[in-house]
């Protein structure tokens, strides 16, 4: 009776803080005109960004009409129920081996600030901030890129390439996969229908350009970037098992299908890679480039160092992930397919990744697989239910004869108050297998709930 009580309690609580950010909710959003307008060649932030990936040249909703900026903003309030558990959790000395304890409880909301301006004709600036998130308390500017729709030369020849030409150039969102555009990215979690995206999650910010073609579905993308977080000018250095310091950029392709087959089908299949040959620098961050953390807070962490000192919570913002360590070498395939056919909905990624880091002499692999299946139901789909499957295999490193494996599955829904405003649930549950005996994760396991309240705009 007592934990009934209690847990009736922490409903309630939860009920009291979403209230305010339901109540407070902006209504006018069938067309998304906050602010002074919204920019051309434009994925929203709302309900209406879902099945959005890149953006197309058929977009004709929005005129332009001069110079203007838009303002808006991504938040998530969120309470876990999540319990986990490993092998090494019950060797009392063994402080390198015991997870974070977890109770129930509410996260500190996480916050987005997103910044779109339209400079001129077929001209747009997008700057996106994070002003809370689990890896970082102050406010931090995700980045910012141009992206060109129209160029301002005059001639039939600039005319006819931008009807099916996109250029961007800056600090932006890697676009390798169609992963990224499914998951949750600080405060920004209303297009995401999962708490979390992959397990090894495939998410970059880098600085360089990309140039699209787009024609009756088909699109292609060629990209050239950095190939990390941040720009570097200083010198690299060799390790004993790779004197190679060069610090090469990355390349990423891109090309497939998106079809609208009639009103009720909808079929999209891409093809992507990002590779890097040599990075000696700072690393290669395609799986570990998130600045902001995972949905599940301290799930499968490590709470104290050998010493028994406590870890600071920002150092635990990749919960639940894996990163396979491809920090000097790499080159990634993914493969994505989407098919909604009126509500139902399915996503599927397979990816596989093959690199090294620089203290390694052998490449490893890695491989991914994810399914989700959904359905949207009730006027203009406010309502949906969903599951996820995905799984993960590698090596982590030399002393592994075989590959580890982690599962996750994942039952969900949600429902949209607004265009807007979104309030979603879900119950997981995470194993990790053929972990050595003396790795934190052997044995590891986590389950449980999670309700977020979302407002996007």
């Amino acid at each position: 009776m007592r934990t009934i009580i209690k847990q009736t309690a922490r409903y309630l609580l939860l009920a009291a803080i979403m209230l305010p950010l339901i109540s407070n909710a902006q209504t006018k959003t069938e067309d998304e005109t906050f602010g002074y307008g919204n920019p051309t060649f434009w994925r929203p932030y709302s309900q209406n960004g879902i099945g959005v990936f890149e953006t197309t040249k058929a977009d004709t909703s929005v005129k332009y009409t001069g110079k203007k900026i838009r303002f808006g903003a991504g938040f998530t309030q969120q309470y876990q129920s999540i319990q986990h558990e490993n092998t090494l959790s019950t060797i009392k000395t063994a402080n390198t081996g015991r997870l974070f304890k977890l109770q129930p409880g509410l996260m500190t909301a996480q916050a987005n600030l997103f910044i779109d301006a339209q400079l001129a004709d077929g001209i747009t600036l997008n700057v996106t901030n994070y002003m809370s998130a689990r890896h970082h308390n102050e406010f931090w500017v995700k980045g910012g890129y141009l992206q060109i729709d129209k160029l301002p030369f005059k001639g039939e020849f600039w005319d006819n390439l931008m009807k099916y030409a996109t250029i961007k150039v800056g600090h932006f969102e890697v676009n390798y996969g169609d992963a990224h555009f499914r998951r949750p990215d600080g405060g920004n979690t209303i297009q995401s229908p999962f708490m979390e995206g992959n397990i090894m999650d495939a998410f970059a910010t880098e600085i360089g350009g990309e140039i699209y073609l787009q024609n009756n579905g088909l699109f292609g993308m060629l990209g050239v970037t950095n190939g990390m977080i941040k720009g570097h000018v200083d010198s690299t250095y060799a390790t004993t098992q790779d004197a190679n310091v060069n610090r090469n950029p990355s390349l990423i392709l891109k090309g497939g299908i998106d079809k609208q087959i009639n009103d009720d089908v909808r079929l999209r299949f891409s093809a992507s890679m990002y590779t890097n040959s040599s990075n000696a620098g700072s690393g290669l961050t395609l799986y570990s480039g998130d600045r902001t953390g995972s949905n599940y807070q301290n799930v499968m962490e490590v709470g104290q160092d050998a010493a028994g000192v406590a870890k600071a919570y920002t150092a635990m913002m990749s919960s639940g992930r894996y990163n396979p360590g491809f920090s000097k070498k790499i080159t990634a395939v993914m493969f994505n397919g989407f098919a909604k056919v009126r509500g139902f909905e399915t996503f599927l990624t397979y990816e596989t990744a093959k690199g090294r880091s620089k203290t390694e002499t052998a490449e490893r692999t890695a491989n991914q697989f994810a399914l989700e299946g959904l359905y949207r139901f009730g006027a203009n789909e406010k309502f949906y239910i969903g599951a996820k499957y995905n799984t993960v295999s590698n090596k982590p490193s030399a002393a592994y004869t075989n590959d580890i494996t982690i599962n996750r599955t994942v039952i969900g829904g949600g429902y949209f108050i607004t265009k807007n405003v979104l309030m979603k649930a879900e119950y997981v549950n995470q194993e990790y297998k053929d972990f050595l005996s003396t790795d934190y994760r052997a044995g590891g396991k986590f389950k449980g709930f999670v309700i977020e309240a979302v407002v996007g705009f």
